[in-house]
């Protein structure tokens, strides 16, 4: 493996033009907190030298956060939802027009390729297109069949939660920032989002993008500071929280949100695995099976860390998955030409290094990679793939989050699919087969909230119309889809209830009136009323 070395955009020498000590100190001082408050440094993964300084808001600036959300919040719920719906295709060719700021923001801060970038940049741009388009028409009164055909009349409606706390991870700093928050502002709410320090520059772009875009003051603010610190305030004040993040931290929210008895939504950690059938095309499943791996440099919630293949297929395919990992350049630079970027954190490098230490120790073979890269920079590992992986080695059943994979060789498709279900995590899978019939067969039985046929993750990811969630230990509710913009509002049925109902006028008694409602329930069922 090789480093890019394009010096014209090396990332040791400057951080991009785009990225000027204007634009930094504009972005920060989007941060909700008091004058004069702590300051918290950032490092660029790339190269570990200082990158932002933001304040650190206190609990009582997330209190005074969701004071002026909830005044701001009452007038944007009194907006139509055409207007709110302009607001949004207008931030998604904002998201476009700007895209180069927002290629070098998330990679001076989170270290990922420019092609992961990238990536982000379609993902916020389609789910701001997706809820412009049909946001205005979910969110319409919808009429519900009534208690008594022709004499009841019933409608739903969906009125905004209120003010969504939103708290988003490092990994994917824009689409996890903005897409949530595309949901919760086309419903009708605010949002007080809490994304993590390290990638919040591009959580800030984000958000000033929309406040170009038209958003109304004060209708969606950013705090900082650790969760230890504002997390409590966060959850105290919310009235719907969305997190992306552990598994840990996601039972404690929800322990929270059910003392509160408030709805949560949580994305959570994943075990992912993709299964290579005796009939794949080998080629393209070890060409998938390094996106499934390695993009972001494996920190992606539903990448692949777990590999099953059929034994008849298992020598060829590995051989060929060995041979494009190991062709990858790791590198850092700024434009298209890398295809594995750094780690973001000290901690996920200790944690993917101990993983694969402890995996080799107890007997694993490596099969490409399994180092550290600090000749490329601070936080490089290579694009590993480990075999012989037993359940006594912690990357057996943890999640590594970081470009190691291990492959296992499996009789049948049942194996295959007991082993991929024997996790308690089940948030996305990919089958990889010609007959198509078998694969979507296979698939239907994963216990997983996303399976992906013939690609690793994006086809069901990008089919943003449809539900997008884990089982398990991987979380509970649902981002993307009809789901993913209802979570965000309080249904409420009206029923118009005519003259007659189900209580007999007062000059008819029970006695009558019951054999009179039977026939009438009898009637209905065989003209076939629902």
């Amino acid at each position: 493996m090789t480093a890019t070395t394009d010096t014209s955009t090396d990332p040791r020498a400057a951080l991009p033009a785009t990225l000027t000590a204007g634009l930094l100190e504009r972005l920060t001082e989007r941060v909700t907190a008091s004058p004069g408050a702590p300051r918290s440094i950032t490092t660029a993964p790339y190269t570990g030298s200082p990158l932002a300084d933001f304040p650190v808001s206190t609990p009582a600036d997330v209190d005074e956060a969701f004071v002026r959300a909830r005044r701001a919040q009452a007038r944007w719920a009194a907006t139509s939802v055409a207007e709110r719906a302009r607001v949004l295709l207008r931030f998604h060719d904002l998201v476009l027009k700007n895209q180069n700021t927002g290629l070098d923001l998330m990679q001076a801060e989170n270290g990922k390729t420019r092609r992961d970038a990238y990536l982000e940049i379609a993902d916020a741009a389609i789910a701001a297109r997706y809820y412009g388009r049909t946001g205005p028409k979910v969110l319409e009164p919808e009429r519900r069949r009534g208690a008594l055909p022709f004499l009841t009349r019933t409608s739903e409606l969906h009125h905004p939660k209120g003010v969504v706390a939103i708290i988003s991870p490092w990994n994917y700093p824009l689409s996890m920032a903005a897409t949530d928050a595309i949901a919760a502002l086309m419903a009708g709410n605010a949002v007080v989002q809490k994304p993590d320090t390290q990638t919040a520059l591009t959580a800030l772009w984000a958000m000033d993008l929309m406040y170009q875009a038209g958003l109304p003051a004060d209708v969606w603010q950013m705090v900082i500071g650790r969760g230890s610190s504002i997390g409590d305030p966060l959850l105290a004040n919310a009235d719907y929280i969305m997190f992306t993040g552990s598994t840990a931290t996601g039972r404690d929210i929800a322990r929270g949100a059910g003392q509160r008895l408030i709805g949560a939504s949580l994305e959570l950690g994943g075990k992912n695995a993709m299964l290579v059938l005796d009939d794949a095309d080998l080629d393209r499943a070890a060409e998938g099976a390094v996106r499934a791996a390695f993009p972001s440099a494996g920190q992606l919630c539903v990448s692949v860390e777990r590999l099953y293949v059929a034994e008849s297929v298992h020598d060829e395919f590995v051989a060929k998955f060995v041979q494009r990992t190991s062709a990858l350049t790791i590198g850092a630079s700024y434009d298209y030409g890398v295809d594995v970027g750094s780690l973001t954190t000290d901690k996920q490098l200790k944690t993917v290094s101990a993983h694969v230490d402890d995996a080799v120790a107890k007997g694993a073979r490596l099969l490409a990679g399994g180092k550290a890269r600090p000749d490329l920079g601070p936080l490089f590992y290579e694009p590993t793939i480990l075999a012989d992986v037993t359940p006594e080695m912690t990357l057996h059943t943890e999640e590594t989050f970081g470009p190691v994979v291990s492959i296992y060789a499996v009789a049948d498709d049942d194996e295959a699919v007991a082993r991929a279900n024997d996790t308690v995590y089940g948030l996305n899978s990919s089958v990889w087969g010609r007959d198509g019939t078998r694969a979507r067969s296979v698939a239907a039985r994963l216990r997983s909230g996303t399976v992906n046929i013939n690609d690793a993750f994006a086809a069901a990811w990008g089919s943003i119309d449809s539900p997008m969630g884990g089982m398990g230990d991987s979380g509970l509710g649902r981002r993307h889809g009809i789901d993913g913009i209802l979570k965000y509002t309080e249904a409420q049925t009206i029923a118009h209830q005519s003259r007659f109902g189900f209580y007999p006028p007062a000059a008819i008694p029970w006695n009558m009136w019951t054999p009179v409602m039977n026939t009438a329930l009898r009637i209905w069922k065989t003209v076939g009323a629902r």
